[in-house]
């Protein structure tokens, strides 16, 4: 299990037009204030590594960065923290290098195509957008590659963008990137986000785009075409949680930890604008209930990808419940057949076509509804 720790829950120097913790701030459940001590306490019961999480966690004042970075470095040996880049300075990349850190940079492309990603002040997004790439070479330059979190949309990955995008791709591989991790966007509301969502054709191809140019890459590596992989090998280990039959409602991958102390889930699964507090235990519903259901209703029944992808994370579930699979099935379902197949053209058997798939999976829906908590 990760543990996310979110001082200042979702507040953020930045008004990003998608992001999926707006649900939240719309419902006006923003926290302002933490305390140290109540954090620490939880961290203690949770004696599990943590990330620096938000929002924006670098909002943070310098002396209780140094103070939760020094906690984290004596109980664990090393930090991590998301961040958006943008308010990093000389005085964060001495703590991190004095405490361990590992960071995590969310940004979307380089100048007009991380225009989404918006500054308060909108006047001021080209900007920040530049402060953001200053900072990725200054930790490759200073300290260590920072990983990368990259959503697509149509600002940066329409048929018209890709060509900009995958010389981005060029360039950060060159300056010393070895990690981004790409998401297809989700959109939790009908607001003008809605307008930046590509076509499960258009993710497609840029998805598989960005497969092909991994193998023109020195060290750079797209975390989903590699983990879909492993999946159609049976080798769910190197997959991420959202591949992994998460129950919305205790999300056993990523727990988080408010700025007072409290718990709380994974905060993709928050679409009612509140952290709800964790159940004490992982549940099967939403395994059996999409195992079950036929895909004409929201389900995944007689899915020959189903082990490899369980109806992917709930967060991004049809109409945003959990008992759906993923909005973004056909994509995935489309890139889970084109791996299949070039599997079988290097000789591979893929879990989806072997011969014990069907066997494999009434045993997993026996755990499931014995009520075992079944690693997929």
């Amino acid at each position: 299990m990760g543990v996310e720790l979110r001082p200042f829950g979702v507040a953020c120097n930045l008004a990003c037009t998608y992001c999926y913790q707006n649900p939240m701030r719309d419902a006006g459940n923003l926290r302002q204030a933490y305390d140290m001590g109540k954090m620490k306490a939880a961290l203690d019961r949770a004696a599990q590594p943590f990330t620096l999480f938000g929002g924006e966690p670098l909002l943070m004042r310098m002396e209780e960065l140094d103070e939760i970075f020094a906690y984290g470095l004596e109980k664990f040996g090393a930090n991590s923290i998301q961040t958006n880049g943008a308010l990093i300075t000389d005085a964060h990349i001495e703590l991190f290098r004095r405490y361990k850190v590992s960071v995590g940079v969310s940004i979307d492309g380089p100048g007009a195509l991380n225009d989404v990603r918006v500054d308060r002040k909108r006047s001021r997004t080209r900007d920040t957008t530049a402060k953001i790439e200053a900072n990725i070479a200054r930790l490759v330059r200073e300290y260590q590659a920072p990983g990368l979190i990259v959503t697509l949309h149509r600002g940066n990955a329409s048929a018209e963008h890709l060509p900009r995008m995958f010389a981005w791709m060029r360039e950060l591989d060159a300056l010393g990137i070895r990690s981004a991790r790409l998401h297809v966007l989700e959109v939790e509301d009908d607001s003008a986000a809605r307008g930046l969502v590509l076509s499960a054709r258009e993710n497609v191809e840029a998805l598989l785009g960005f497969a092909r140019l991994q193998g023109e890459l020195k060290g750079l590596r797209f975390d989903v075409v590699e983990e879909m992989k492993a999946l159609l090998l049976g080798d769910e280990k190197r997959a991420s949680c959202v591949w992994r039959a998460c129950d919305p409602y205790a999300t056993r991958a990523v727990r988080g930890i408010e700025g007072n102390g409290q718990s709380s889930n994974c905060g993709r699964t928050n679409k009612d604008g509140i952290d709800y507090l964790p159940a004490d235990r992982h549940g099967n519903e939403r395994g059996l209930a999409l195992y079950h259901t036929p895909e004409a209703d929201g389900g995944c029944g007689g899915c020959r990808f189903f082990l490899m992808c369980t109806g992917q994370c709930p967060g991004t579930a049809i109409e945003g419940d959990w008992r759906n699979r993923s909005e973004h099935c056909g994509i995935w379902k489309y890139l889970f057949a084109v791996l299949e197949r070039d599997l079988i053209r290097a000789g591979q058997v893929p879990l989806s076509i072997h011969p014990g798939r069907k066997e494999r999976e009434a045993a997993v829906v026996r755990q499931w509804t014995a009520g075992a908590m079944v690693e997929i």
